[in-house]
């Protein structure tokens, strides 16, 4: 399970240290793709399966499902570690991301998220997502 926040800094050829913990997690390859609110999804292997398998029972016929589709799987990239621990994010994922320089890496149960720092600060400090009004949502629906 991956959890916690991390603080580090991309080199000008847009590699990321990844953190020891997550390192282990991860395993030896792994996929990096697009992800929501501008950040960047990490997948062990495993786990990027069964987020494959699910997506293949969606309706062909659905427009939106086309399209996420297409969103989620045309930006991955498989990836592994270099030997310092590092990965390097295609031109295209830093876009997506708007990485730069600084990054934040948050664990999040079955995955990584890569957030630009500047985004991930803008996105916590968002009133209505305030972790009491979220929290009073997810009661209402029972969890």
């Amino acid at each position: 399970m991956f959890i916690g926040e991390y603080h580090h800094t991309l080199d000008k050829k847009g590699r990321l240290i990844l953190p020891l913990k997550f390192r282990e997690e991860l395993g030896e390859s792994f996929v990096l793709t697009k992800g929501l609110d501008h950040s960047l999804f990490v997948y062990p292997d495993h786990e990027w399966a069964r987020i494959e398998e699910k997506l293949k029972t969606l309706p062909l016929t659905s427009r939106d499902a086309r399209a996420f589709v297409r969103f989620f799987f045309a930006g991955a990239a498989e990836t592994s570690l270099d030997n310092q621990g590092r990965i390097l994010i295609p031109s295209n994922l830093r876009e997506h991301g708007n990485l730069e320089k600084e990054a934040v890496i948050i664990g999040v149960s079955t995955r990584l998220e890569i957030w630009d720092e500047e985004t991930w600060n803008r996105y916590t400090e968002d009133e209505s997502l305030s972790i009491d009004h979220i929290a009073e949502k997810m009661t209402e629906l029972g969890i």
